[in-house]
């Protein structure tokens, strides 16, 4: 007699946090489209207090991250989602209503706030659905809506606007939040077991997977495991991805038109497609090698190759970027996004496993310190171009080559990182002497990554000396655009990440480039 197959509710369950985080891109993409009516109709709205609007999210963002992902873990992802998606689809239609500019920015940074939840929230909600064979693939899938979804909503946020007007279109998107969280609040449970579509075998699949893994699962202070080698470990790691990341959704497009023209400005989009393909395939790697039995390898290997074509694209670009052919440029850029993007599945996939019940927390600190390595670029990048000589990569200034060959560094020492990371580690309970003197160092981080945040978003501006250098292929112009500056992440993601992707709008030359917010 034929066993009763196991129901795929929990596959629905990914499409739906799926959805999810393509909804949280139209939000964020919504106000980049509509930076020009906005400014037309709302008091004291020049280019820099649009730089603040687009920042101060970040801060918000940053903030809230691992109060939302306590939160999550407390009352549940149902409520937490539920709860969450709310107030940001609140704030999204209440962004249409604003008049001044002052109103403005309090109303982002509360849409900060309340997306800070986003991503915590949906890993915690996997984590109860997901047998950890198949988290690689669950989160793979997840975060490629950030991709897709701000693809889509770079073409149709600025058509609806022209349809509808751009208060109306934040009140659209809004509209979108809320019927996806009321979806959410009925579909969803936080235990599968009462759920009533699923069957008793997909119900023993899930609750076997999650038991396999609950013996690594740590019952020590939550400072402790944040503070850990492996959490402190994949901060750094996730944080170095964003330093690469930060590349392609900044400088690039106004960088292509300025080297080889405007009707290239289109090929700004392929390695960002090029890193939703390869969130695929790395999520499908690590769920299948997890099925092998390699637990740690599963999580270890593609990060580690990710890391690795990461590095050798981006050398590779110092050696092409003289060139005349801007398809060997985009292939190795493309190269160097595709590998940083493999390492978005293991990363989050790591969190759940060593965070367990505690893994909407875990993974918020880990996207928190992710900011920073966005933070670290919007500095690092100016200053290298402007500064900064390498023999036989970048001879004179006014290249971004030694900032190809900075990030190249970052990947391999992250790819070193995962050579330390291992989500079967077990964590033995400290003295209560030596977790405050964690937690106090905990806390010094977490203010070192908002006075990091704070400064790159409200205060630091390239030197005008920088701004007026000569460099090859208009690198220096981009110094020129306070705007790229002011770009909002969340980490890969990113999403919050991401990795992070920025609100920005870039003048190169007569060009007017208007980008989305990928966080």
């Amino acid at each position: 007699m034929n066993p009763v197959a196991p129901t795929s509710q929990r596959f629905w369950l990914v499409f739906l946090v799926f959805l999810h985080t393509v909804n949280t891109y139209m939000d964020r993409v919504c106000i980049s489209a509509a930076k020009g009516p906005m400014q037309d109709e709302i008091s004291g709205l020049d280019d820099q207090m649009m730089g603040y609007v687009f920042g101060i999210f970040a801060i918000g963002y940053a903030l809230f991250q691992i109060p939302a992902g306590w939160f999550s873990d407390r009352v549940g992802p149902r409520l937490g989602l539920t709860i969450v998606v709310a107030i940001w689809s609140i704030f999204t239609a209440m962004t249409g209503a604003v008049y001044t500019a002052i109103s403005l920015l309090v109303v982002r940074f509360l849409f900060g706030v309340g997306e800070a939840g986003a991503y915590p929230g949906a890993t915690r909600a996997m984590y109860s659905w997901l047998p950890a064979k198949e988290r690689g693939l669950g989160q793979g899938i997840f975060h490629s809506g950030a991709r897709i979804g701000a693809a889509l909503s770079l073409v149709l946020m600025p058509m609806l606007i022209s349809a509808i007007g751009w208060r109306m279109t934040f009140v659209a998107n809004a509209a979108v939040g809320l019927l996806w969280g009321g979806i959410w609040w009925w579909w969803y449970r936080d235990d599968p077991a009462k759920h009533s579509k699923v069957n008793a075998a997909e119900l023993e699949l899930i609750q076997r997977g999650i038991a396999e893994e609950a013996a690594t699962e740590s019952k020590v202070p939550y400072v402790q495991v944040v503070t850990s080698l492996n959490v402190l470990l994949a901060m750094f790691q996730y944080a170095a991805s964003n330093i690469t990341f930060f590349i392609s959704i900044t400088w690039l497009q106004p960088y292509l038109v300025e080297t080889y023209g405007s009707e290239y400005a289109y090929l700004a989009s392929l390695p960002l497609l090029c890193g939703a393909v390869a969130l695929w395939l790395s999520g499908y790697a690590v769920t299948y090698l997890h099925k092998l039995d390699m637990p740690v390898m599963s999580r270890r290997l593609p990060a580690m190759m990710g890391f690795a074509l990461g590095a050798i694209g981006l050398l590779l670009c110092t050696q092409v970027t003289e060139s005349t052919s801007v398809w060997m440029f985009i292939f190795f850029f493309s190269m160097g996004t595709f590998g940083v993007e493999m390492t978005l599945s293991p990363s989050w996939a790591f969190c759940m496993d060593i965070g367990g019940s505690r893994s909407g927390a875990v993974s918020a600190a880990m996207n928190m310190v992710g900011n920073m390595g966005a933070a670290v670029s919007a500095v690092a990048f100016p200053f290298f171009v402007a500064n900064v000589t390498v023999p036989g990569i970048a001879e004179t200034t006014g290249t971004a080559n030694s900032f190809f060959l900075f990030a190249a560094v970052m990947n391999l020492l992250a790819l070193g990182a995962w050579l330390l990371m291992n989500p079967r580690r077990e964590l033995k309970e400290i003295s209560s002497s030596a977790l405050k003197i964690r937690l106090g160092a905990f806390l010094a981080m977490f203010l070192l990554v908002m006075a990091a945040l704070l400064y790159t978003k409200f205060v630091y501006e390239p030197k005008r000396e920088a701004r007026e250098g000569t460099g090859h292929g208009g690198v220096s112009c981009l110094l020129d655009t306070k705007c790229l500056l002011d770009a909002k992440f969340e980490g890969h993601g990113f999403c919050g990440g991401f990795h992070s992707m920025p609100e920005a709008a870039s003048n190169v030359g007569s060009t007017r480039i208007e980008r989305g917010a990928l966080v």
